[in-house]
């Protein structure tokens, strides 16, 4: 097996300022391996967390142009039972105070089974 990774996939459409992108790629990543269930954030205790954590912390951004796409790949996400995070930005600095969905993080997670779902889609 391949060192684990992780792949953010960012919305294109959304046209968000370089900065912003960059923050909804970091929000996704750190929740992607934080339980924050309890009253006290922690990792989240799975084998591919620990494991990435404990090699080089692997991360790809790739982009799609629509809600519609980054809701299936989370629906994929979840139907492999692969650890992910799907960000909901509040609108509080872009998007006039709607809620929109941004960014997902899939895994950190074996190569492959990721690559079943992102592989095709572009970097950022």
């Amino acid at each position: 097996m391949e060192e684990t990774k992780m792949v953010i996939v960012v919305r294109k459409d959304l046209n968000m300022r370089k900065g912003k992108l960059a923050a909804q790629a970091a929000h996704a990543a750190q929740e992607a391996i934080l339980d924050r269930s309890g009253p006290t954030p922690c990792l989240k205790q799975r084998p591919a967390i620990m494991a990435w954590l404990a090699s080089d912390y692997r991360k790809i951004v790739v982009s799609v142009n629509s809600e519609d796409e980054l809701l299936e790949l989370y629906g994929r996400a979840i139907e492999c039972d692969l650890n992910h995070h799907l960000v909901t930005d509040l609108g509080k600095t872009e998007f006039n105070g709607v809620r929109t969905y941004t960014a997902l993080a899939i895994g950190p997670a074996d190569p492959t089974r990721i690559d079943a779902i992102t592989g095709n889609l572009p970097l950022i």
